[in-house]
């Protein structure tokens, strides 16, 4: 049987989980509308398709203008961070066990941002 699932927040929404993998969806939310913080997964790789919208994909030496229907993926340990517009839906993927407890944060002076 198809499971069918439709993002129901704003912000990321892990839609499904199998095997060692988790799909989300990303759509626009308050942390995802401006660069205030960067982070890094130390255990996997992540992968964002932008669907419809726009988006950008920070990393801590480039930014990069995503384009729609692309795949990016960013490795275990590289310091990034999406900004969104507010109609943009991406998709997400990474390893199941992606947690706070194996993701590093680091924030940025806001007056960096201005």
């Amino acid at each position: 049987m198809i499971e069918v699932s439709t993002r129901k927040a704003e912000g990321f929404q892990v839609m499904t989980e199998y095997g060692e993998w988790k799909v989300g969806l990303l759509g626009y939310s308050e942390r995802f509308s401006r660069l205030a913080e960067l982070e890094r997964h130390l255990l996997t790789d992540e992968v964002f398709v932008l669907l419809s919208g726009k988006a950008t994909l920070y990393t801590d030496k480039e930014a990069m203008e995503m384009a729609r229907g692309c795949v990016y993926t960013v490795p275990v340990g590289v310091w990034h961070h999406i900004v969104v517009s507010n109609d943009a839906n991406v998709l997400v993927v990474e390893n199941r066990n992606t947690s706070r407890e194996n993701t590093e944060k680091k924030y940025i002076d806001e007056k960096e941002n201005k």
